[in-house]
């Protein structure tokens, strides 16, 4: 392990003098990602953060002696995690070895049907053709090398992209190309074009939940998501659980020389006719500063803004839904259960109807996360358990009446599926409220859905014209939900400040 922080000196604009230090709100990905990179460049960072640790919505949380992650639990294209250490001239494996899981995920279908999802192309094809026959396998090589052309054109000219410019969608050879691929297409018709057996189309369109939409109103584009799932493959942290990813990170950044302050809770974003001045912080602190980063709620983060900085993409912010997770310890761990298992409903199209309308899934497929127990997690010889069901967010239904109804039919469930009673088992519940409580607007983690108009440029903008040096980061800006794209909207934010001589 190399350090950097005694290797950077801190930046000079042109005529040579120090550049203003830079005030990041938030240590979330996006957050962190932003100040590292700034860092790096010899920039003087200072990242202030309500919460008592770094994370944001990649979180832990304890019970007891159970150790539960309460963010997302999938890492995939861990290439850009390694671009954030590397930025510092540090290799990833050193500060945070990552294995990957096999399979990816485990799917369990309605009917008793599994299919194992491998990244490697024969492995892959070989479990389509044992569980669909080798038609639809020989269907399914097809629909992949589709999906490496469309992650092909999509991924440097709109995902790894600033598009936070009007001028960045006029990119007339890469749509049209997205156009013949079926990028506009409906996501489920655009898997139904190439494959036949329906368990393989819900396989490859069920990732548009990620993105708050399902595959008959998502557009063909996110099928991209579903590359990054089974072409990718599915990373984790070898001990501290997804937890250890912002802990990593925080740990570079004060390697670097950055100044991380937790439970300080910024007040507002002050500015003069210039632009940005500084935050003032809740306790009456004056941080000067020519540049900020806000990488938070961006509905929340209103009352920290001037006025001039409003967004009118977010006058009618469209959320995505939420979801109810039960977090359990288990006095064991479970025989042959894999990391991540998706198990499907009887019905699918009506599912998300309901889900639309604002009531719960009738029959919601599930998320089980069953991590290998790393010694941290749980007292040895036992485990844990996080299960994951989509649901209505704050907005369309009254958690007051759903919670303990869900709650039951949840157990319920599990238990069907053969895990037993779990109702006297040490459990951790968040639902709507919950992750409203934890800063989440409309009590959703996922943000601002992916529909057309809140996608690129139509999404809420990453720069504040108005304001000189106010940028923002996160999952309500470009690239928009996820880890990856959290990832690069705070490289992006960095860029953007490291290029004005402020």
């Amino acid at each position: 392990m190399h350090g950097h922080g005694d290797l950077a000196g801190r930046a000079r604009a042109w005529d040579g003098r120090p550049m203003s230090p830079v005030v990041v709100v938030g240590a979330g990905l996006g957050g962190l990602a932003a100040a590292v990179h700034l860092a790096a460049a010899g920039r003087q960072v200072t990242v202030v953060e309500a919460l008592d640790e770094p994370g944001g919505c990649c979180g832990t949380a304890r019970l007891g002696p159970f150790r539960f992650d309460t963010g997302p639990s999938v890492l995939t294209m861990p290439g850009v995690l390694a671009e954030v250490f590397g930025a510092a001239g540090q290799e990833l494996r050193h500060w945070l070895p990552l294995h990957r899981l096999d399979p990816s995920y485990r799917m369990v279908f309605d009917d008793g049907s599994r299919l194992d999802v491998l990244p490697e192309r024969e492995a892959m094809a070989e479990q389509v053709r044992t569980v669909c026959g080798p038609a639809e396998a020989a269907r399914y090589d097809r629909y992949r090398a589709l999906l490496d052309e469309l992650f092909r054109v999509e991924w440097p000219t709109f995902i790894d992209a600033d598009v936070s410019r009007l001028r960045a969608l006029a990119r007339p050879a890469a749509l049209l190309r997205l156009a013949r691929l079926g990028g506009f297409r409906r996501l489920d018709r655009l898997a139904a074009r190439h494959l036949r057996d329906p368990r393989l189309i819900k396989a490859h369109t069920f990732q548009s939940l990620y993105v708050g939409l399902a595959p008959q109103r998502a557009l063909g584009i996110y099928a991209v998501i579903a590359h990054m799932d089974t072409v990718g493959g599915v990373y984790f942290p070898r001990r501290g659980g997804m937890h250890a990813i912002p802990s990593a990170m925080a740990a570079l950044l004060a390697k670097l020389g950055a100044d991380l302050r937790y439970g300080v809770r910024a007040a507002k974003v002050e500015t003069d006719s210039d632009g940005v001045t500084g935050v003032l912080l809740a306790g009456g602190e004056r941080l000067a500063a020519r540049q900020v980063v806000v990488a938070c709620d961006r509905l929340a983060a209103r009352r920290l803004l001037p006025g001039p900085a409003a967004d009118w993409r977010l006058r009618r912010p469209h959320h995505s839904p939420s979801c109810l997770v039960l977090h359990v310890g288990l006095d064991r761990p479970l025989d042959g259960q894999a990391h991540h298992t998706l198990h499907f409903g009887r019905v699918w199209e009506e599912t998300f109807t309901a889900l639309a309308a604002g009531r719960p899934q009738p029959d919601p497929s599930l998320l089980i996360t069953h991590p290998e127990p790393d010694g941290e997690a749980a007292p040895p010889g036992q485990a844990t358990l996080s299960v994951l069901e989509p649901a209505p967010n704050l907005r369309t239904a009254d958690w007051d009446r759903l919670r303990p109804e869900l709650e039951e039919r949840l157990l319920g469930r599990l238990a069907a599926l053969g895990h037993g009673d779990l109702s006297g088992a040490p459990r951790l519940v968040l639902d709507p409220p919950a992750w409203a409580a934890r800063g989440h607007s409309a009590g959703t983690p996922f943000a601002l859905d992916h529909r057309f108009t809140q996608t690129a440029w139509l999404r809420p903008s990453a720069v504040a014209r108005r304001v000189p040096g106010l940028h923002f980061a996160g999952m309500y800006t470009a690239p928009g939900v996820g880890i990856p794209p959290v990832l690069i909207s705070g490289r992006l934010a960095a860029e953007r400040i490291l290029k004005e001589a402020r």
